[in-house]
């Protein structure tokens, strides 16, 4: 399939990955401010916003970690992580850095590992290895607060979305304000297929990368809000700790979306890490 992508500015590439639910023009103004210095490219994934699937489009794989583990209703989806990295993957021929928010940091930590050599940097923004708390794992989600949302997605996917917004500017310092903006962007591109947010589900219910993190080499900038809930701090400092060439920018007073909230901020470290 043919995945939308918007381009701006000249440079290095830097390929913006979006978090569930989301489209690509939910980066507000980081895009333009980052295209003076480098080619910025903004995805919308397949089935969000303007990458619009064929019916029957995609397969249907097992993700990383085990189903069993954390089991809840959900309809067949083809969407799952590799099947999102070879979509990706057949887009862009040159290598590239890779920033992905949220779910599109695990997928940019997917791909990284499968091709290292397209893959050349990572900026993981409020992402995590493990969505969902397991027995050796706290700083996540519990799985009943997961089931819930997938229950809710098959009742009123809108309203589980505006829920869901709700929760990733929770306790930020500017929090009304964001919420405003990005319930005015979120359909803004047309609404998602069901099947590619049953897909993201699935990714965020199974996908176990932790033990992978040691053996993801490229050089990676992690950043954390300080007052994120959905991923807390303690998942990114983990990544910056187990990743061997990672570092860690936490930005106090954010939340789940830093780069809306702290643009400024989020645009420094992004840049000088960039320029290292």
């Amino acid at each position: 399939m043919n995945l939308h992508i918007e381009t701006q500015g000249n440079g290095a590439p830097l390929l913006l990955i979006h978090g569930w639910g989301m489209h690509g023009g939910m980066w507000g103004g980081v895009p333009e401010q980052l295209a003076s210095q480098f080619r910025v490219m903004a995805v919308d994934l397949p089935g969000h916003g303007f990458s619009k699937t064929e019916k029957g489009e995609g397969r249907r794989e097992k993700g990383e970690g085990s189903a069993e583990v954390f089991p809840f209703p959900l309809p067949p989806s083809p969407f799952s992580l590799d099947y999102i990295i070879d979509q990706l993957s057949a887009q862009f021929s040159e290598p590239l850095t890779v920033c992905g928010w949220s779910l599109g940091g695990q997928v940019a930590l997917r791909w990284a590992m499968r091709e290292p050599e397209k893959v050349q940097r990572l900026i993981l923004v409020n992402s995590t290895p493990c969505f969902v708390r397991r027995p050796d794992w706290n700083c996540a989600m519990a799985a009943e607060t997961l089931a819930q949302f997938a229950t809710a997605l098959q009742q009123d996917y809108a309203q589980t979305l505006r829920r869901f917004l709700a929760l990733q500017v929770r306790g930020c310092e500017n929090e009304h304000e964001l919420l405003a903006g990005l319930r005015a962007a979120l359909f803004s591109r047309g609404e998602p297929d069901m099947a590619a947010l049953q897909g993201g589900l699935e990714i965020l219910r199974d996908c176990d990368l932790r033990s992978a993190l040691p053996g993801i080499r490229q050089p990676a900038l992690v950043v954390a809000g300080e007052r994120d809930t959905l991923t807390p701090p303690q998942a990114a400092q983990y990544i910056a700790a187990q990743m061997p060439n990672a570092k860690l920018a936490l930005i106090a007073g954010a939340a789940h979306t830093p780069f809306l909230s702290h643009p400024d901020e989020f645009i420094k470290h992004a840049v000088n890490f960039l320029h290292e």
